[in-house]
Parts: C-alpha cells; structure tokens; sequence
C-alpha cells in the first residue's frame, strides 16, 4: 500500500509552527494535544491529525512515534495525553502507573493483520505458523527445510520495545501459549522501524520479516499463513481480518490517563466515527465499525 506520510522513529508532526498554546494576535488561542507510541500507528495517526486539524484549526496534534513501550512509558510518565500501541498495556506497566497516580484507560482505535513478508525472488508462498515459528526461534535455518531453494534464512524482527514484537512473540513464536519460553533466534537482526524491514526485505532475497499489512507495499512478497498443515492458508486482508481466518490479527489501541475529558474525550469519539475509520480502511488498516 503506498503510504502518503513519511515514518521515522522520532517523528513529530505539527501543523502550525505556532508555540504551544498560543496563536497569532487576531486568532483563538489553540489546544495542543501530545500523542505518541506504535510505530504501526504512527501513519495513521499522522493522517487523522492531519484532518483532524483541518477540521478543527484551534487544536494542534503533535504525534511521535519511537514504538509502543516508548509511548505508555510517556503516558506513564505523565508527559503524554495520549500513547499508542499495537499491543495491550502489560500489569507492570499498569501497576507503575498506579505507583504514579496514572490510570492508563484503553481505547481500540482500529485493526491490523500482521503480513509475514520476503522478498520476491523466494519461492516460498505459504508457511504455517508452526514453521515460522521454527523458522524465528532458529530450529529451521536453511529455506530448504520450508519447501524454499537452499540459501541461508535471514530473520528480521522489530525491536524489543516495540509491542509489534511483543506480539509477534507471544502469538506466533510461541503459539499463544502463556508458559512456553521461546525467543527470537539470537541471530535475529533486529530492527527501529517498519521502514527499516521493508528496505531490507526488499534488498535481501534470503530474508524473511514481519509488519502492519498498511506498511507492506505491492512489490514485496506476503506469505499465505494456516494455523496447521490441514488447515487453509489465508492472505492478510480487511476481509480476512474481519471474518477471523487470518491467524496473525491484533486490536490496535490508544490509552489515556483516565477516562478522556474536554478536548481529547472530543478527538477520541471523532476517531470512531465514519470518516476517521475510512482513513484508517484507505491506509490499509481495519475499520472498527
């Protein structure tokens, strides 16, 4: 999907060069709400800002990425209105927060599939789940061992503070099961952005990566993924997602120190609604209505 915004670890976006909670002389002064966290999210939160904005020129978004740890650790730290994360919040996040008098409050903002991706020279089109977590925690190396040609197996993940590899670990190297222990391979080349496993994925016919389906663009290859051998394997799509036979679905969330009020309760029912949820379907996200 081609993405209209440009991604980057520490992107911040601010419409108006205007200072923070003042205007010019002859306009309003303007509200400034601080979002940041999911580097998945970050597209999307960029694009509603954006209209966001246009619609309502007295509020100003500032929206930073840097993963889904960075921004509830914000929230946390009571230096953000809002953080977002493509995974849920964690008890030890939740209990810090108390120490701090936060009261972390989740809000589901929209869909994703997680699309396992290599590059187009691989022959590889369908794998299960089960192999690609034999494929990550390094049981299998060579892409000979998954029906592939004999070349060596390049894993790429995201790193560890972003919640897209957390849930990625939790769900399909470890199956969903809370008491299993497996960890990514330790040669795992691990990586800061989206961004970052798209080029190598697109550079490296060894590789195999992992991401948001609103950031894999048409010219790389999304691999058809089964819960077991017997089962059908399934492309990532709204359709899929929607229906539940795409194994590798996640909620995507945005949290606040409360239940929202004022100006930000304002933005959050906006994002709900008809028109934000259709950018998040044009971004190649899932619409929650």
């Amino acid at each position: 999907m081609k993405r209209t915004f440009l991604l980057s670890l520490l992107l911040v976006f601010l419409v108006s060069c205007s200072s923070s909670g003042t205007g010019s002389a002859d306009s309003a002064p303007q509200t400034y709400i601080e979002n940041k966290g999911s580097d998945t999210i970050v597209n999307l939160a960029l694009a509603w800002a954006e209209q966001y904005q246009s619609d309502y020129p007295d509020i100003r978004l500032s929206v930073t990425g840097g993963g889904s740890g960075t921004g509830i650790a914000a929230l946390v730290n009571g230096t953000v209105d809002i953080a977002n994360a493509s995974r849920q919040i964690k008890q030890k996040e939740i209990d810090l927060a108390g120490e701090k008098g936060i009261l972390p409050v989740e809000h589901i903002i929209a869909r994703d599939a997680i699309a396992v991706i290599v590059n187009p020279e691989n022959p590889v089109t369908e794998l299960t789940l089960q192999q690609i977590s034999d494929i990550y925690s390094g049981v299998y190396t060579n892409w000979n061992e998954v029906g592939g040609e004999d070349r060596p197996i390049v894993r790429l993940s995201r790193e560890t503070n972003s919640g897209t590899h957390v849930y990625f670990l939790e769900t399909v190297l470890r199956l969903g099961d809370k008491e299993s222990t497996t960890l990514f391979s330790t040669n795992t080349l691990l990586l800061p952005s989206s961004e970052g496993i798209i080029v190598e994925v697109r550079q490296n016919p060894n590789a195999i990566g992992y991401d948001g389906l609103g950031y894999v663009p048409h010219d790389l290859k999304v691999i058809a993924i089964a819960p077991e051998a017997s089962d059908d394997y399934i492309l990532p799509s709204v359709e899929t997602v929607n229906s539940g036979t795409y194994p590798i679905a996640r909620d995507l969330y945005m949290y606040t120190n409360g239940e929202p009020e004022g100006v930000i309760a304002e933005y959050l029912n906006w994002i709900m609604q008809t028109d934000a949820q259709e950018i998040v379907r044009k971004l190649g996200f899932v619409p929650i209505n």
